[in-house]
């Protein structure tokens, strides 16, 4: 299990809440737990509010731009300083690690999953990775309560691409017949399809891949949201941006839509999981009864 921390960078608490779910699903003496940084040291952060990326780098420890930019490590962007390793060529290396059959000969799977700014990661992760085809090892992704999706084309979900407990509280929209059309802003909001929201102006890892390979992944490729039933407010760092309000009012009508949007529209056959009691919290998410067996299948 590969658990990717979200914009805290806190690799450390991320690798104790993966050790914890392993307990619980009794997965500790088979299981390989793997929680890398992403660590920054760039100062404030953009539009949070005065807070601090001055992560203290290792020797040769790479550094990554902190915030939610396309070219943040939460999107394939490159290593600041570096114009050959992009944070998505990191993931690939540990994937090509693990799959070494001289390494791990009895390894029957691996999961990439992350929570926040992890299933951000993750879920642009899975429909652009180089290696999904080629390692041996089948991989499934997992992308827990991610504050912003990539659609592929310029449609968007409308209100009825959720259900009513997805909104916040007092957000009342009408909800049309179809669930997904032509985004209606566009004008005021130019960038609601570029890159990391779409697929418009994408470089670095993505940037050589078509639109309809980057879909045609998205689709084949097995993955599961997460979605907590209470993450449904603008807390710990909720893109309020208008390219990320245009995916929905909340992570929950986010998710949600955006799981529609690839099954019916794509073709896709991705799993959308409810869980309850959750909140924008990991731990809750990860070690709930209904996610461990998805974390560590029998």
């Amino acid at each position: 299990m590969i658990l990717v921390h979200g914009g805290g960078r806190d690799a450390d608490n991320q690798f104790r809440t993966a050790l914890g779910a392993a307990f619980l699903a009794g997965a500790l003496e088979d299981t390989v737990l793997i929680s890398p940084r992403f660590a920054s040291n760039t100062g404030a952060r953009a539009n949070t509010g005065g807070a601090e990326c001055r992560d203290a780098l290792g020797p040769g420890e790479a550094n990554w731009v902190c915030d939610e930019r396309p070219e943040s490590w939460r999107f394939g962007g490159l290593a600041i300083g570096n114009d050959k390793v992009t944070s998505y060529d990191i993931a690939d290396e540990i994937l090509r690690k693990l799959a070494r059959k001289e390494v791990f000969p009895n390894l029957r799977g691996i999961v990439v999953g992350g929570h926040s700014g992890g299933g951000m990661f993750v879920s642009r992760y899975q429909m652009s990775n180089h290696v999904h085809d080629s390692l041996g090892v089948p991989i499934t992704y997992l992308s827990a309560n991610p504050t912003s999706v990539a659609y592929l084309d310029a449609i968007r979900p409308t209100a009825a691409a959720w259900t009513v407990s997805a909104a916040p509280p007092g957000y009342m929209l009408p909800a049309p017949a179809d669930a997904f059309a032509p985004y209606f802003d566009s004008k005021k909001c130019s960038v609601y399809n570029d890159w990391p929201y779409g697929p418009q102006n994408r470089s670095g890892y993505s940037g050589p891949l078509s639109d309809a390979q980057l879909k045609k992944q998205l689709a084949a490729r097995p993955m599961t949201y997460l979605l907590g039933d209470l993450d449904i407010l603008p807390l710990a760092g909720f893109d309020g941006s208008c390219p990320a309000m245009a995916q929905g009012p909340t992570r929950m009508a986010r998710g949600l839509a955006f799981g529609k949007y690839v099954n019916e529209k794509l073709g896709a056959q991705h799993k959308t999981v409810i869980v309850p009691m959750c909140g924008h919290n990991t731990r809750c998410m990860l070690t709930a009864d209904s996610v461990l067996p998805l974390i560590f299948p029998k």
